[in-house]
């Protein structure tokens, strides 16, 4: 049965950064394209980015743009999301997120595509 965990959340002042580590046990994580949502408090869980199972295409939303950065060590079997310049707005809980696929260079933004979720970890960022 495949499960992940995460870990690194924490509280940090607006302006800094975190990484998230998200580790997989019982599965192949070579097959899975890979992905990072949140969600907030009184708020629908949302896409932040993607990472295709191969790690050679991503997707991010708007809102994290060039400020999350989404990476993938098959080897080490874990999922990293690089977060620079936290801003209040994304104080919410990290889930990562795997897909199973057939295609080596495709990023899923959609959670539908998801089979295998973790339990989240708690980021908040004060102002």
């Amino acid at each position: 049965q495949v499960q992940l965990v995460e870990s690194g959340g924490g509280l940090v002042q607006a302006g800094a950064s975190l990484r998230l580590s998200c580790r997989m046990t019982g599965g192949s994580f070579s097959s899975y394209a890979m992905g990072w949502f949140r969600q907030a408090p009184g708020k629908e869980r949302e896409f932040q980015v993607a990472i295709s199972r191969a790690g050679d295409d991503t997707r991010s939303a708007d809102s994290v743009e060039g400020r999350f950065t989404i990476s993938k060590n098959n080897a080490e079997k874990t999922l990293y999301l690089q977060m620079n310049n936290l801003r209040p707005e994304d104080t919410a809980v990290y889930y990562c997120a795997a897909a199973r696929t057939a295609y080596d260079s495709t990023a899923y933004f959609g959670s539908a595509r998801y089979q295998y979720w973790g339990r989240g970890t708690q980021v908040t960022v004060s102002s």
